[in-house]
């Protein structure tokens, strides 16, 4: 009887789940997760602590890096260096 009904609720909610999927936008949490893990594990026994952890810094610097970096100024690869050549003190 217990198990017919967990066949019953699991044929039921597989419709319900197949309609609204959402995706997982896990970038760098995983990988942060695994090594706060291991950190907080090592580190007395805090290992969900850890994985906590480094997920939230793992997602944060993949979302940096995702960031598109500013262009340079229009003006600065035209522009004239003006940097002098390094003096030689070596007597001639």
């Amino acid at each position: 009887m217990r198990f017919g009904t967990i066949v019953a609720v699991m044929l039921a909610l597989i419709p319900i789940s197949a309609l609204a999927p959402a995706p997982a936008e896990a970038k760098g949490c995983l990988k942060g997760a695994l090594v706060g893990g291991v950190a907080g594990h090592y580190a007395g026994h805090h290992a969900v602590l850890g994985a906590l952890g480094g997920c939230a810094v793992g997602h944060h610097l993949a979302n940096e890096k995702a960031k598109p970096q500013a262009p340079a100024p229009q003006g600065a690869a035209d522009a004239p260096s003006t940097a002098t050549p390094a003096q030689s003190s070596s007597p001639n």
